[in-house]
């Protein structure tokens, strides 16, 4: 049966209130994950107020090595 790991990774947005996603820097920061094994599984954000995001979250995983 395979078992897996976790790793929750938290990510901050920017700009004054928040809400501003630096797209090129959230997907070099998944993509170096990736390169380790780990996979993307779950991403949602954390809201403030009216909408605006504070902090994203993304949950990943990969097979466990057991040895």
């Amino acid at each position: 049966m395979d078992q897996w790991e976790y790793k929750t990774l938290k990510y901050k947005t920017g700009g004054f209130l928040g809400g501003k996603v630096n797209e090129e820097e959230f997907e070099d920061l998944l993509n170096s994950y990736g390169i380790d094994g780990w996979e993307l599984i779950s991403c949602f954000d954390t809201s403030v107020h009216q909408g605006q995001s504070r902090d994203i979250i993304a949950v990943m995983k990969r097979r466990a090595y057991l040895g």
